[in-house]
């Protein structure tokens, strides 16, 4: 008896456990095109254990889901701004925002603007 509720117990923990190595995040990145939205989820992507990474152009939010055995959103985090993206309130260092196209260059005023203006003719 005591073997069948040790057996039932492990299977019990072991089923609990698998079905949460699921996580799922989001946070803010800046960008402004769609090689930024390309640079932001290929970085994820290429991180071990993210299973699915999408960053929307308009709203600037990068949608995770990771599994949390393999890594967590501090390292996801840390490989967009390798890539020279800024992440919430962390700045990507000034060397890794130099890789990024020129059209990218999200900090500049002005490329803001051209991009806002591509959105008006789009529409």
């Amino acid at each position: 008896m005591k073997n069948i509720i040790i057996v039932a117990l492990m299977f019990i923990g072991t089923v609990t456990f698998a079905q949460s190595k699921n996580a799922k995040a989001s946070m803010e990145v800046d960008g402004v095109c769609g090689m930024c939205k390309a640079r932001i989820e290929k970085a994820c992507l290429n991180t071990k254990g993210v299973k699915f990474a999408t960053w929307d152009i308009d709203t600037h939010q990068l949608d995770l889901i990771y599994d949390a055995r393999k890594t967590n959103s501090e390292i996801i985090k840390n490989q967009v701004l390798a890539v020279g993206h800024d992440v919430q309130d962390t700045k990507a260092t000034d060397e890794a925002y130099a890789t990024v196209h020129a059209c990218c260059k999200y900090r500049d005023e002005d490329v803001q603007d051209d991009h806002k203006a591509e959105e008006k003719e789009d529409n």
